[in-house]
């Protein structure tokens, strides 16, 4: 028998059941003079997400979504890192293999996209958000059936996590404006992907819009 669908993106991303999921927006990938930085990376695109992620971050409170940040965490002395991985570090673009190393100011998240108490953390050793980490559990403890994936970088991180929330039985929305790439040629043919393949490509507004609707709904019924 078919299992129910939600169809829509304003059932998908209702609050009671959605996650905004913030990735890695951590000094060490979005602050000039730390680690990508260093290695060349450009940031223009990343400082343009963070008030836009600041938005997305701030409706969802206020809508009742869940929020979680994900953090990348690289132990020290490599204790962290297998062989296949630590050489692929040294040869990625703009990449390093001394990164958000644990304990460091480099793997906090920037002030604008931290916590605030209630609000949950998870810690990866690898891009996806679901690998070796308690988010799956953590998800399913909220109820949650919607994941917005969101942060940097689009073609990596982003990508690995919305992929493996697919693979866990999860509906994924992206919003595009809320995440960034050294290179948006690459994060727009992980748009691409994402439309065909994992979730629903959507914006900024149109998620907000749909949560503000829903709160005015609720205000009204209660007048």
């Amino acid at each position: 028998m078919e299992p129910p669908i939600l169809e829509t993106l304003a059932a998908r991303v209702d609050p009671a059941h959605t996650a905004l999921v913030i990735i890695d927006m951590q000094k060490d990938f979005c602050r000039d003079g730390f680690a990508t930085s260093k290695a060349g990376r450009p940031l223009d695109a990343v400082k343009v997400l963070i008030p836009r992620l600041v938005r997305l971050r701030d409706a969802a409170r206020q809508a009742g979504a869940l929020v979680i940040y994900v953090g990348f965490e690289t132990y020290p002395e490599h204790m962290s890192d297998s062989g296949p991985w630590l050489t692929q570090r040294r040869r990625s673009t703009y990449a390093a293999d001394k990164i958000a190393i644990s304990g460091t100011e480099g793997m906090e998240f920037i002030e604008e996209l931290s916590p605030i108490d209630g609000e949950l953390t998870v810690h990866k050793h690898r891009y996806s958000g679901f690998k070796g980490t308690d988010l799956d559990m953590l998800l399913r403890a909220h109820n949650i059936r919607t994941v917005i994936p969101s942060g940097v970088s689009t073609n990596v991180c982003v990508e690995s996590t919305f992929r493996d929330a697919f693979e866990h039985n999860y509906y994924v929305c992206v919003p595009e404006d809320a995440c960034a790439s050294w290179d948006m040629e690459l994060h727009a043919a992980t748009m691409k992907t994402a439309n065909a393949r994992f979730g629903l490509v959507t914006s900024i507004d149109e998620i907000t819009g749909i949560w503000g609707a829903g709160a005015r709904a609720t205000a009204q019924a209660a007048e």
